[in-house]
């Protein structure tokens, strides 16, 4: 597939670039993209999709912190599938799944997620996901240090007990399956923005 890579300079684009073209996939410039992933900033997504959109090229956006609404009102507009992840590790998509089914048994829950002090939004997207995965509006703490890159524990509290799940990112390569799964999947997606790795598992 020809790939448009937005961000590539970036922490993960920097991973996301060889790993596209160890997979196959050619990167190319918009004009000639079957697809484009991006991987840019918040204020960068719409302006972006909107490009990629007029050329009916669908899109696969890891940045979190930008209006899910309007960009799946340009994509249905246009007729073109897009797609993100708040989170493109196989793992964390697991540790929602554990949380979702935890919470059913212990319902008092509270989210702490730990990433590098770059990260410009807070709290992150899967903590967001988390919380309304599990309901009850569970209270999520936000750290940002130095040496971390991304990191998320759901704890659950029950009378004489303690459960907790956490996933670590100690890498950004562990992105890149995710990545490459949902390039695989995108043209089978519906016009819109679809949401969530978990769909596609």
């Amino acid at each position: 597939m020809k790939v448009v890579l937005n961000g590539s300079g970036g922490k993960v684009g920097r991973v996301l670039a060889p790993g596209l073209e160890a997979a196959g996939h050619e990167l190319v410039e918009l004009a000639g993209a079957d697809a484009m992933v991006d991987f840019t900033g918040p204020d960068a997504i719409e302006p972006n999709v909107a490009a990629a959109l007029e050329r009916g090229v669908p899109s696969v956006i890891g940045t979190t912190g930008f209006d899910h609404a309007r960009v799946d009102a340009l994509a249905r507009e246009r007729g073109v599938p897009c797609f993100h992840a708040p989170n493109f590790a196989l793992g964390a998509v697991l540790m929602l799944r554990f949380a979702k089914e935890a919470a059913e048994y212990l319902p008092r829950a509270e989210i702490v997620e730990l990433h590098n002090e770059a990260k410009k939004d807070a709290p992150s997207g899967t903590a967001k996901a988390t919380a309304a995965l599990l309901g009850g509006d569970p209270a999520i703490h936000s750290v940002r240090l130095p040496g971390l890159v991304a990191h998320q524990e759901v704890l659950f509290g029950g009378e004489g007990q303690l459960l907790t799940i956490r996933h670590d990112t100690f890498s950004r390569e562990a992105f890149v399956p995710g990545v490459l799964l949902a390039l695989e999947q995108l043209p089978a997606l519906p016009p819109g923005l679809t949401v969530g790795l978990e769909k596609l598992l």
